[in-house]
């Protein structure tokens, strides 16, 4: 049953800039979030990769992870994820062993295959991305070999991968489709379904990947979570309220308009307004996201996690107010009676 089911909690942080507020800020906010989940007890705490978007300011894990991971202590910090096919599987995989190096045993490196952006944007990052299948499975074929000491093909080129650490990152795929866990079951890499970008089959896509894994070098059983998001209040009123900024900010984002995340105020007003197709849209990306007080939040939190079949949940929340945003991660840490650290 879910209730006999252990749950850890993990966190996924977008760097969302409000409406009205800067960059600056919204990374200065990612700090703080960070430091609160690793007092609160949380596992992990991955930072996306976006680019050509004002809403959001974080294009780069690599840069933010180390920053994040020198201000705490117990978390374990990584990409939530970095986009693969824009770049080279060699220059990832010295990235990632750099900051296994640094912190050792506290680096996950999550690998996505989306663009993280438009297609524009996408072809400017990497000319030559064809946003081919075969030529991704090729570079996790690469990036396997060069995170494990047998590096094959490379040392026979009289290529070093470098650094050369006793520990070795932890591998993740991160996907809101079927195809890539197949790939993370075939490769022996963790898999974490993006359920607040696809609510629909995902339970399905992480039961074929923990029936299909092959264990690796570097991971021996599967690993499976799912990614949601999460707006968790004191009262049910409130957790609407804030649930009407997420409506407006997904639904603009579903329509490539820039901005950042609009208050209470401004999303009701917009709500007010809606034509019949976007009120569809926004029921449709409901799905998407768990909201209310904790009880109701960790009740549907508990029955997704007994339909996944996995003990971590990776909770996406995002708010106008700060106070709001930090105030659901420490209703979720109560919640689930995670142990506080000092």
């Amino acid at each position: 049953m879910a209730e006999a089911r252990k749950i850890k909690l993990s966190v996924l942080d977008q760097s969302p800039v409000r409406e009205g507020g800067t960059a600056e800020q919204a990374l200065r906010e990612t700090l703080e979030l960070a430091q609160l989940s690793d007092r609160l007890g949380y596992t992990r705490y991955w930072v996306s990769e976006h680019h050509n978007s004002l809403g959001l300011a974080g294009p780069a894990p690599e840069v933010l992870i180390p920053h994040l991971a020198a201000h705490t202590k117990h978390l374990r910090v990584g990409s939530g994820g970095v986009m693969l096919p824009h770049y080279s599987a060699l220059k990832v995989a010295e990235n990632f062993r750099l900051l296994e190096t640094l912190y050792p045993n506290r680096i996950d490196l999550g690998i996505g295959r989306a663009p993280g952006t438009d297609r524009k944007t996408a072809a400017l990052l990497n000319p030559y991305n064809q946003f081919n299948e075969q030529d991704f499975i090729g570079q996790l074929m690469d990036l396997d070999r060069y995170l494990q000491d047998g590096l094959q093909g490379a040392e026979a080129a009289g290529v070093k991968v470098t650094p050369r650490s006793a520990t070795t990152p932890e591998r993740w795929l991160l996907s809101s489709s079927g195809q890539s866990g197949v790939f993370a079951a075939h490769f022996g890499m963790g898999f974490s379904f993006a359920h607040f970008i696809n609510p629909n089959g995902g339970a399905e896509v992480m039961r074929a990947y923990q029936s299909r894994f092959s264990p690796s070098a570097l991971m021996k059983e599967p690993a499976g979570n799912f990614g949601i998001f999460v707006i968790c209040a004191d009262s049910e009123e409130k957790a609407q309220q804030l649930q009407l900024s997420m409506d407006m900010l997904m639904l603009h984002i579903r329509q490539g308009k820039a901005g950042g995340v609009p208050s209470y105020e401004t999303a009701k007003a917009f709500y007010d307004d809606l034509a019949e197709d976007e009120l569809a849209q926004v029921q449709y990306n409901r799905q998407r996201t768990v909201v209310g007080t904790p009880a109701q939040v960790k009740a549907r939190l508990d029955a997704l996690a007994e339909e996944y079949n996995v003990d971590e949940i990776v909770v996406v929340t995002i708010t106008y107010d700060f106070q709001d945003r930090l105030r659901s991660y420490e209703l979720l840490a109560e919640a689930y009676g995670l142990e506080p650290r000092n």
